[in-house]
């Protein structure tokens, strides 16, 4: 038992020093390089713990929002799934899987498409940015009510840092409809960033969010 106490806290606080080496300016690269002994499976509710106690320590919300992606493209494929919540039709964490497939199909079978053709097309691009922006639904239910959940339970750094992440996205979507509107080319490099973001939310969600939440909430609860 000790030394699996002893294991989780050294993994916490290597996740710790890799969150902050990356504040410090380090690559992904160098960051995976040196922690790649380190791990061979992180919890979601190691890197929850982990942000947790550097917000704890002072640093701002921002800054941990601001490491998101970048983080999370470091632990990508090395996140253990526990305790997988329920896959039933209804269950609120199927729900919020099959609404992410849904974004997935959009973005790799309409959007990505219209962005890969030589001429874009600006009509059709602004038609599948306006579906892509109701996923305005999904990140409203995900912050008013899965976040006061896990917050009770006193899980609060992911939930801000998602938060400000999710406003982030909708103001790239906004920015993206803006520009296919005005027919201006620069649409593709501001809709791929949007893209970019989206799909790390999703696996941030799959991987990180509906994990921790599984861990915490009661059957009650969901």
């Amino acid at each position: 038992m000790s030394q699996e106490i002893n294991n989780s806290q050294r993994r916490k606080d290597a996740i710790k020093d890799m969150l902050r080496m990356l504040h410090e300016g380090k690559t992904v690269e160098e960051v995976q390089h040196v922690f790649a002994a380190a791990f061979d499976g992180v919890s979601a509710t190691e890197i929850s713990d982990a942000e947790q106690a550097l917000i704890d320590e002072g640093m701002p919300v921002a800054e941990v929002q601001r490491l998101c992606d970048v983080h999370s493209a470091v632990f990508k494929g090395n996140i253990e799934e526990i305790h997988a919540p329920s896959m039933v039709p209804g269950h609120p964490a199927h729900t919020l899987k099959a609404e992410n497939r849904k974004l997935e199909e959009l973005i790799t079978q309409r959007i990505g498409p219209l962005l890969s053709q030589a001429e874009l097309p600006y009509d059709q691009l602004a038609d599948a940015i306006r579906e892509l922006a109701t996923i305005e639904r999904h990140y409203s239910r995900k912050e008013n009510l899965f976040f006061p959940y896990l917050e009770k339970h006193g899980i609060t750094a992911p939930p801000k840092v998602m938060w400000g992440v999710d406003d982030e996205i909708r103001a790239l979507i906004k920015r993206s409809l803006h520009l296919a509107q005005a027919r201006d080319p620069a649409v593709r490099a501001t809709l791929n960033e949007t893209l970019t973001r989206v799909n790390e939310m999703i696996f941030k969600e799959d991987s990180i969010l509906l994990p921790m939440a599984a861990d915490a909430l009661t059957k009650t609860e969901w």
